[in-house]
């Protein structure tokens, strides 16, 4: 499929949304037949805005086109596009590659899990609930429930807590496998 897509033409672009469109732009799309890659990661607690499956790269997708096609028109007035990313003036081809690595990382619906790169034994902050503004050692990531044990010092004694993971400072990265 690569190669006859390649002798036609249709490689992989970047589409730049706009804000907050990815899931407009990618229904919009579909619609009009073109090949349309949109990798989500999913995040194991809700973020600042309360959701927990959020675009790997926000406002924008991929799309696989020959841009001597119609198909280059149909992407760039499409409802939610802004338009194809551009270098030197010309879209930018991605190499096939790149969207084969995230289709990788992924599930059959092209979500992510992202993963903490918190370890046992580093030292974390407390951003909310009792504990807010106290630092602990995390003894265990966050499980299936989404909670976080951390050993604190308490009245002068080492104590564990299992705490709610958003209750943590914790970065979320999607992983990588090389």
């Amino acid at each position: 499929m690569v190669e006859q897509d390649q002798q036609l033409g249709r490689r992989w672009y970047v589409a730049s949304t706009k804000p907050r469109s990815e899931e407009i732009a990618h229904f919009h799309l579909l619609g009009r037949g073109i090949e349309v890659y949109y990798p989500k990661l999913l995040l194991p607690i809700a973020n600042r805005s309360g959701r927990q499956l959020i675009p790997l790269f926000p406002n924008y997708l991929f799309v696989r086109i020959d841009m001597s096609s119609s198909e280059y028109s149909q992407v760039e007035w499409c409802q939610g596009v802004k338009r194809l990313v551009r270098f030197g003036g010309a879209p930018a081809p991605v190499e096939d590659p790149v969207i084969d690595f995230l289709r990788a990382q992924a599930d059959e619906r092209g979500v992510i899990l992202a993963r903490t790169n918190l370890k046992p034994g580093d030292e974390v902050r407390i951003a909310k609930g009792p504990f807010k503004g106290l630092a602990g050692i995390m003894q265990e990531p966050p499980d299936a429930r989404s909670r976080v044990k951390v050993l604190m010092a308490i009245l002068s004694r080492q104590v564990q807590v299992e705490v709610p993971a958003d209750y943590v400072e914790i970065a979320w990265i999607a992983p990588c496998t090389v």
